[in-house]
């Protein structure tokens, strides 16, 4: 007997008969992954280290230089292996070599528009203490700290108005952020406790 086709039945035989009669179930072709599509679902979302210190005058944010001279916060892809707060403290380091205390939640996310694309990017933001720098692995970044309207000035500074206004917008949730720690940390005050806000140290790995 001529066997059947996979899938389907065998073939009859003389009295129309089936012979053995079975169906081979088919297999489901198996999916691969393209590298450059893993590539573009890692680029789908992002971390930033808001750094911030306080002094007497007020606030001060940290901000540093992209390779076109914008000013923006460190930022950088979700390592393997890393939560997003330890991925922002990661990067915190290798563009600012900034040691802090990185918020482990992020605080606001806004979306990062690339230039000559239409593609949208969610980017995480980390609040992050400085408590001290050393020298930045990635030279030429030029780390700056910036007074609250010197910030968003320069995050303005050559970019479209919607894309300035958002990361404005970043600087103002931070200070409010950063107020509200302040009053959750005063000695005798009985406000809503610190439980639920964790930080890591921003440290080389």
């Amino acid at each position: 007997m001529h066997s059947a086709a996979v899938g389907s039945v065998a073939k009859t035989v003389g009295s129309g008969r089936i012979l053995n009669p079975r169906v081979v179930p088919t297999r489901p072709a198996t999916k691969f992954l393209r590298l450059a599509h893993l590539r573009r679902l890692k680029e789908c979302e992002k971390v930033a280290a808001v750094c911030y210190r306080v002094r007497p005058n007020g606030i001060q944010f940290l901000l540093v230089q992209t390779r076109g001279g914008r000013w923006t916060f460190p930022k950088g892809s979700v390592e393997p292996g890393l939560t997003h707060a330890q991925s922002a403290a990661l990067e915190a380091f290798e563009e600012a070599g900034v040691h802090g205390r990185m918020e482990e939640a992020a605080f606001t996310r806004y979306l990062h528009r690339k230039q000559r694309s239409t593609a949208n990017i969610t980017v995480n933001a980390h609040l992050c203490e400085v408590t001290r720098l050393e020298t930045p692995p990635e030279p030429g970044r030029n780390r700056t700290w910036f007074s609250i309207e010197k910030a968003k000035e320069r995050l303005r500074e050559g970019r479209k108005l919607d894309d300035g206004a958002e990361l404005a917008r970043v600087v103002d949730r931070a200070v409010a952020r950063v107020l509200r720690l302040q009053q959750l940390e005063k000695p005798n005050q009985k406000l809503l406790p610190k439980q639920g806000v964790a930080f890591i140290e921003a440290l080389r790995s």
